[in-house]
């Protein structure tokens, strides 16, 4: 469903982007309200209202994912699927740069040529795009953080995006009433299928967090973080067939580095998984699957998208 998701947004024109995310962050609140009625799971708003600094990062995470959401949807809007889908995949590069920078995380020898290939990669698009590739950069760096946030919060997936989308919901029903008050708004102006799908925005965003949250108590992390990299696949793929997006060679060049360096992630993240398991088999003791997946997480594959399966940021995906 991430994957596809490039083809939803153009059916929400005339409408912009700016109008598409306001909706978005409007619908999004009010799915996930009901889900969190269905379930009953109130519990956390109270613990979460108690603690200043923990709002504080779910108000920066929500900030965060606004620009990310924006970004996408221009971008896809605007004809620039492939430049989006190369922000879901260097995201992981730009993760590990960010933990050795903020964290001051070590790396190994492998992660730290995945992440010179990726720089690379990001010269040659740059020369390729003739100005840096901006969409991608500021996809991925804003998801990285985000991740980076949603880490420190530990909230659950549903319940983190409920409380980002509160903090959302004021500013953009706000704009949604100023653009109405213009007469510049879509929703009532183009009948009742265009009113419908933007208020389907909400179950875009909400229902493949769900099947995410399901998926990842069911499915090892470590799988689940290699079929991450789907989304950013079928993305690329609808970028060229369905959308006709050029491709000249320098392009192709510069993702065929960030392929390289991806493969050389997930090669090192799998290694270190095996090694691991084998250490653990010398001691005598039972292969852990929660101790190998950790390995995969920590190296790097997988990115803060899958850090638990329930505080997982799933939610930022487009």
């Amino acid at each position: 469903m991430w994957g596809l998701v490039p083809l939803f947004w153009p059916l929400l024109k005339p409408a912009g982007a700016l109008e598409i995310l306001a909706h978005r962050m409007v619908w999004s609140l009010a799915v996930v309200g009901v889900a969190l009625v269905v379930m009953r799971r109130w519990a956390w708003l109270g613990e979460l209202l108690r603690q200043p600094r923990k709002l504080g990062l779910i108000t920066v995470a929500a900030a965060v994912i606004t620009v990310n959401w924006g970004v996408y949807i221009w971008s896809v809007n605007s004809g620039h699927v492939v430049e989006a889908s190369l922000g879901y995949f260097i995201n992981p590069l730009v993760t590990i740069a960010m933990g050795v920078l903020l964290l001051k995380e070590r790396l190994r020898p492998a992660q730290w040529a995945a992440v010179g290939v990726g720089l690379g990669a990001v010269v040659v698009l740059t020369i390729g795009y003739g100005r840096p590739p901006w969409i991608s950069l500021t996809l991925a760096f804003s998801f990285a953080t985000y991740g980076l946030v949603k880490k420190k919060v530990n909230l659950g997936g549903i319940e983190s995006l409920a409380a980002e989308t509160a903090i959302q919901f004021l500013p953009a029903l706000g704009y949604l009433l100023w653009l109405g008050a213009r007469g510049d708004a879509t929703f009532a102006a183009h009948g009742a299928g265009h009113a419908t799908l933007l208020a389907a925005t909400g179950v875009v965003t909400a229902v493949p967090l769900v099947c995410f949250g399901a998926a990842a108590i069911r499915v090892p992390l470590s799988t689940l973080g290699l079929l991450q990299y789907l989304a950013p696949v079928f993305q690329f793929v609808l970028g060229i067939l369905y959308f006709h997006e050029a491709m000249p060679a320098e392009r192709w060049a510069g993702f065929a580095l960030v392929w390289l360096a991806l493969s050389l992630l997930t090669f090192d993240a799998l290694r270190t998984a095996r090694r691991g398991a084998r250490t653990l088999r010398g001691r005598g003791g039972a292969v852990d699957a929660g101790v190998v997946e950790a390995g995969v997480l920590d190296a790097g594959v997988v990115g803060p998208r899958v850090a638990s399966a329930d505080a997982a940021p799933a939610d930022a995906k487009p």
